[in-house]
């Protein structure tokens, strides 16, 4: 039985495909009116997952429950799912108002049922002009609004978005993740959404489930996977620039905890888990470039010398480039701040904000 709070509830899941393992032995559950990123790179089964809730694919062994039910073999049409593809997926010979209405056609609802369905799907969307247009006449964006409008007008109590902004300029993309941020907290639906973007799974997700190779890393809030990621690997896939990394060492210096890299000692003094910072053990610091202090932010006691190499104007920010003790690290500063490529800087860390993995397992300390 499953906890009727959750929208979707997914047990001991596999899926083989012959000798090879897309996912494995996942669990997830879903709240009622959630919004759940799926976020990872190309192949590590966010896709895959989400055609197994679909009804696309089948899976090797598992259950899937929406809404308490156990759809496992049911048809995707049974499953109280509407889905949004990368492709459009609109008929090019079909009127927007026909591509909306098609499948309710199909399904035998009344004539004014489905008009006032379209009604209410093209006023959130706000595509009321387009509706006597065909695909042709669209631009990108107005298509993927209407792509979305005919899940919409299903009324279903679960919405699955695949990719659905990557075929979209950037402006475009930053437009839409708008619209369907709005969308989410007018309908209060489920939505579970799949991308390898993670601009859009920070601004868009209640949850996120970050992938690798079937397995679920870390499932969180956006701000607790950004500043305490569980291992390495979500440390470095979130951020950008992703966060440094600087191999070396934990020791003790005059009673305190320090990390040492190279010759040098970095204070470990704020840092969240100084009893598991046991002297000798090989580990990894993370440092996110917004975290790292640069010349008059430093104080003397933490100051280190560094040398730029790189800078990057950003507009309302810049990145700078620096070389500390044989590691290249990004340091992000204030975009009226600049440095000359050779220029010598200090530097000073926020321990607090600091990330500590062991160098062995990549979990964090």
């Amino acid at each position: 039985m499953t906890d009727l709070s959750n929208s979707v509830s997914i047990r001991d899941l596999s899926l083989h495909f012959g000798a090879v393992t897309v996912l494995q032995n996942l669990d997830l559950d879903i709240k009622d009116g959630e919004f759940l990123v799926l976020l990872g790179s190309s192949g590590c089964g966010k896709s895959t997952l989400l055609n197994c809730i679909a009804g696309l694919l089948e899976p090797t062994d598992g259950q899937i429950f929406i809404k308490d039910k156990n759809v496992t073999w049911e048809e995707p049409k049974d499953r109280g799912i509407g889905m949004v593809f990368q492709s459009y997926a609109l008929y090019p010979q079909m009127t927007v108002e026909k591509n909306l209405s098609f499948g309710l056609k199909v399904a035998g609802m009344p004539k004014d049922e489905i008009a006032k369905r379209i009604a209410r799907a093209a006023g959130i969307l706000q595509i009321e002009p387009l509706l006597q247009r065909k695909p042709a006449a669209l631009s990108g964006g107005q298509r993927q609004r209407v792509a979305i409008g005919r899940a919409l007008v299903r009324d279903v109590d679960v919405f699955l978005f695949d990719e659905p902004l990557s075929n979209l300029d950037a402006k475009l993309r930053s437009e839409l993740r708008v619209e369907i941020k709005r969308l989410h907290q007018s309908l209060k639906n489920t939505m579970i959404y799949v991308t390898h973007d993670q601009i859009e799974a920070l601004t868009l997700a209640d949850r996120i489930a970050i992938m690798k190779s079937g397995v679920i890393q870390q499932l969180d809030d956006p701000i607790t996977i950004y500043n305490r990621p569980r291992n390495k690997f979500v440390a470095g896939f979130i951020g950008s620039p992703s966060m440094n990394f600087l191999n070396g060492e934990l020791a003790e210096e005059g009673g305190k905890k320090v990390f040492r890299t190279n010759g040098v000692s970095i204070s470990l003094a704020g840092y969240e888990a100084t009893e598991a910072l046991t002297p000798g053990r090989k580990v990894v610091l993370g440092l996110r470039p917004e975290h790292i202090k640069v010349d008059g932010d430093v104080t003397t006691e933490q100051a280190h010398e560094a040398i730029v190499d790189i800078e990057e104007p950003m507009g309302a920010d810049n990145l700078i480039w620096l070389k500390l003790a044989g590691h290249t690290i990004s340091v992000r500063i204030g975009g009226a701040r600049r440095y000359k490529v050779g220029a010598k800087v200090r530097l000073g860390f926020d321990m607090t904000m600091a990330s500590l993995f062991d160098a062995e397992t990549e979990e964090r300390i």
